[in-house]
């Protein structure tokens, strides 16, 4: 099947975190305070891709109050942390928002990201993620993980929909 087939039917899309809205690296003070570096162009993607009508969800294996704290900035209120089954998880969200696996697509880097991105319809990852993620994956973005990847995704989905003019005529407009 080809990309934009895949494309069109998307009305959510998940992400993992770590090495995907993040660079990968854990940042641990001395205490065991948690830091995550997040990019604010994939803020942004993000914005406009749920503006343009896509559900956003995270789903992490891992559990931190920045993650949350990033989640709620950004308006993405199906949260999942501490996920060891991340299918489980995505299987959850797609039974309340009444969606099809195919109508999903995830975004991962790692091998524990895999039984959810072999069953929804596009998988997305980054050149930096594991070797077997890479050749299982639908399109790997140009731009490595918190470094604007998850930006280049969404303008992925948008233009592949046809949305993406929409959302960036505001700031393209003369003034």
């Amino acid at each position: 099947m080809m990309l934009t087939q895949r494309i069109l039917p998307i009305r959510l899309i998940a992400f993992d975190v770590d090495g995907v809205l993040t660079d990968g690296g854990l940042y641990l003070s001395d205490s065991g305070e948690e830091f995550k570096r997040f990019n604010s162009l994939d803020g942004h993607g993000l914005k406009m891709l749920k503006a343009s009508g896509v559900e956003l969800a995270i789903i992490t294996g891992r559990t931190s109050r920045c993650v949350e704290m990033r989640a709620k900035n950004l308006g993405i209120t199906h949260l999942y942390q501490g996920i060891e089954k991340k299918w489980d998880a995505m299987q959850d969200l797609l039974g309340k928002l009444g969606l099809a696996p195919e109508a999903a697509a995830f975004m991962g880097d790692d091998v524990v990201d895999l039984p959810v991105m072999r069953r929804v319809g596009l998988a997305l990852t980054v050149p930096q993620a594991s070797l077997v993620v890479l050749d299982r994956a639908h399109y790997t973005t140009k731009r490595e993980g918190g470094n604007g990847a998850v930006r280049e995704a969404c303008e992925l989905i948008m233009s592949g929909q046809g949305t993406l003019g929409k959302q960036l005529a505001p700031y393209l407009q003369d003034a």
